[in-house]
Formats: C-alpha cells, structure tokens, sequence
C-alpha cells in the first residue's frame, strides 16, 4: 500500500487542477475576469497612441505596412471572445527603439466590421500581457 500512495497522491492532485480549470479558475479565465474595469483615456496615453489611433481612423499610411491592420489571435484570451479576424493590430512606435516595440492597440470591427469607425480600441504597453480599452 506504502507504493500506491505517491501515485495516488498524483492522480488526486491532477484531478484536483483539472476540476479547478473545468470550474474556470485558469489564469486566462481569470484575466477576461479583471479586464472589464480595465480603461484609460486617450489622454493619458502616449502621444504616439493618439497618433496610431488618426492612422486607424484614416486608413494609413503605417509605419510598419506588413505587419499594422494584420489580425490580431487573442490566443491569450485577455480580450472579449470574438471570431477569428476581429480584431486587427497597429504598432504605436516607442521613441528610440530599434524596432516595434512593446506598445500595440488593437482595433476590434465593432458592429459594423469596420476597426476605422467601430470605436472599439484596445492599448497595451507590455506586448499583450495586458489590455486597457480606450475612451475618449
């Protein structure tokens, strides 16, 4: 009996984590939680933010042409759950930085499928660890 008992220790404790992702107490479950409460006005942004932001509005031209309007995966899930190529990315530049940087905003199409008008923005400065949606 003295050997079973490691095993069975690990079969409980496996099911023990198991039950807690089934339940939704995983961590990606846990920051679509939190997000909600997650704003930031335009305003307290960087100004390279505000300038990605006219870009989107407008239509371009971006400063990295293959890479700004591509989809964004959400493989995090740290934003809403929506279908595959909701939501489009943009680099907001970082002065001084060799190359895109950390800092991003992510357009989502809205309701009428377009990120230019669908006022649906989303900021990150850590390379999607964490979202802030932003209001004007």
């Amino acid at each position: 009996m003295a050997r079973s008992t490691p095993f069975l220790r690990l079969v409980l404790l496996l099911a023990l984590f198991g039950v807690f992702g089934v339940l939704g107490f995983s961590p990606a479950t846990q920051a679509r939680e939190s997000y909600p409460g997650d704003t930031v006005a335009l305003d307290q942004l960087p100004p390279e933010a505000a300038h990605t932001l006219r870009l989107i509005r407008r239509g371009g031209p971006f400063p990295y042409p293959r890479k700004d309007g591509s989809a964004f995966g959400n493989f995090e899930k740290r934003l809403p759950p929506k279908a595959r190529g909701y939501y489009r990315e943009y680099t907001v530049p970082t002065p001084g930085s060799r190359d895109r940087g950390a800092r991003r905003i992510i357009a989502g199409e809205g309701r009428g499928g377009d990120v230019a008008t669908s006022g649906e923005y989303y900021y990150t400065d850590d390379h999607y660890r964490t979202f802030r949606r932003i209001h004007e």
